[in-house]
């Protein structure tokens, strides 16, 4: 098989995805005969990448595989497919999800600590519920609390390669700086909001800050289509 038809086959099936596929995945698109290496799928990916300099999609690569996606630049115009507002997380959420990338492993009880005010049950069981963090242990301590971390879905809703790709806590100002990546349904496609359940703005009573919300919007209609980056926080 070909160089051209590999990479042919490498974009089809990114493009049909609508989420990060590893070289694993894309090595067994093909028919065990005509399997190329994985070497080969690699070098189909490069070869992707260069071609897509100064189209207005770009691939990029997060903790989950490779993907392809519309530039930030067009994520503004692209929204407008969905006129309807998305689901907005509580200020309190955002925290809570910033505090476990940037400290993890971390403890509610600590994470409590750094807010200053209890955590929401219904905060943790969002983040776990949309597999962004996990439970990778439990600290030494009286009760054995829950040691809370990221996960390779976090990386790749993010659009990180890894947790090195993280700014400096303090240039971050929103979370929504991190690139979250908008889904955009293939043509055709019925629109379905898989956050439609997300944790709204938090309403407990103990948190002073939970009816506020940052400007950090949910996910846009998902489906198997192509992904498009949000525009950039500060226009």
């Amino acid at each position: 098989m070909s160089a051209q038809e590999i990479r042919n086959i490498v974009e089809a099936a990114l493009l049909a995805a609508g989420k990060s596929l590893t070289v694993s995945e894309l090595t067994q698109l093909f028919d065990e005969q005509d399997r190329p290496e994985p070497a080969a799928i690699r070098i189909a990916l490069a070869a992707l990448h260069e071609a897509c300099a100064g189209r207005p999609i770009e691939l990029k690569e997060t903790g989950a595989g490779w993907r392809l996606q519309v530039r930030r630049s067009y994520a503004g115009i692209v929204a407008r497919l969905w006129p309807e507002r998305p689901q907005r997380y509580s200020r309190a959420l955002l925290e809570t999800l910033a505090l476990i990338a940037y400290r993890q492993p971390i403890t509610r009880a600590e994470i409590e600590s750094v807010r200053g005010v209890a955590v929401n049950p219904n905060i943790t069981k969002t983040l776990l519920e949309r597999q962004w963090i996990r439970v990778v242990g439990h600290r030494d301590l009286p009760g054995r609390p829950e040691l809370l971390g990221t996960t390779r879905d976090f990386l790749e809703y993010f659009g990180l390669k890894s947790l090195d790709e993280l700014p400096p806590l303090t240039a971050l100002h929103s979370l929504g700086e991190l690139d979250p990546q908008l889904d955009l349904p293939v043509a055709g496609a019925l629109p379905g909001n898989p956050l439609a359940d997300a944790e709204p703005a938090d309403t407990d009573p103990g948190d002073a800050d939970t009816a506020e919300t940052d400007e950090f919007d949910a996910a846009a209609p998902a489906s198997s289509g192509m992904l498009a980056a949000p525009p950039d926080p500060s226009h």
